[in-house]
């Protein structure tokens, strides 16, 4: 029996022909439709407020305020004014996970060159960040003062270590385990064909299934967390 759990995540041209970089793909489609049902949610659906919510305005309400609240919760007050940005990145990503349990859809946040772009985009905002509010004094993020002098250099050196691996564990942390969760589903659905084990794989797909819901909020929630951690950082860069 053959089967390729890693296809689902094949980037396919939606017309046909090679894929350049300004090609429409099945990323660019579900990417597209992640857009527009942010768009339904936050724009269309909040559109008649009122002081008895529709289950649409509730629902908006709930993602606004969640994220609102972690912003102010691990980064402070002052990190406020980068709540659209940080709302931004974790509506797009819940989104985008959660379409990709669609079958048949195709999961962008499992693509690499997605979920690096993100990191990157929080990496260099923050650094950049980090150096306009503090200038020079940003570099004391690196140097713990409350080490002992002897071992301060070394401290650094691995500080700034850990702080350049940011992105890269920042974006393999979200398509790794998209893409892992996506793929076992795809092995047990395999194994369903098999009459002696198909109730046994039917089981595991179901179970699969659920763990990837929760999977695919865990993930972005992380995702929008550790943009929090990092932001706290430029705003606050002393040890």
């Amino acid at each position: 029996m053959q089967f390729h759990p890693m296809e689902q995540f094949r980037l396919e041209p939606l017309f046909g022909g090679d894929i350049h970089w300004y090609t429409p793909t099945n990323a660019t489609l579900w990417m597209g439709l992640a857009i527009l049902a942010i768009i339904g949610l936050l724009v269309m659906g909040t559109r008649k407020r009122a002081i008895v919510p529709s289950r649409t305005q509730s629902v908006a309400e709930l993602a606004y305020g969640f994220v609102y609240s972690m912003v102010e919760d691990v980064a402070g007050k002052e990190a406020l004014k980068y709540f659209p940005y940080i709302m931004t990145l974790f509506i797009f990503i819940v989104f985008s996970n959660f379409l990709g349990l669609i079958p048949m859809s195709y999961s962008t946040t499992s693509h690499m060159a997605v979920t690096v772009v993100l990191a990157l985009m929080v990496f260099i905002s923050v650094t950049v960040l980090g150096f306009y509010l503090h200038g020079i004094k940003f570099l004391g993020l690196f140097w713990v003062s409350s080490a002992p002098l002897a071992l301060r250099p070394v401290l650094a050196i691995i500080e700034l270590i850990s702080y350049f691996v940011r992105p890269v564990s920042h974006s393999i942390r979200l398509a790794g385990n998209v893409m892992a969760g996506h793929a076992v589903i795809e092995v047990f659905a395999t194994f369903a064909g098999s009459i002696l084990i198909a109730p046994l794989a039917m089981v595991g797909i179901v179970a699969m299934f659920g763990m990837d819901v929760l999977v695919a909020f865990i993930q972005a929630y992380v995702f929008t967390i550790l943009t929090c951690v990092y932001l706290k950082d430029a705003l606050h860069p002393s040890h």
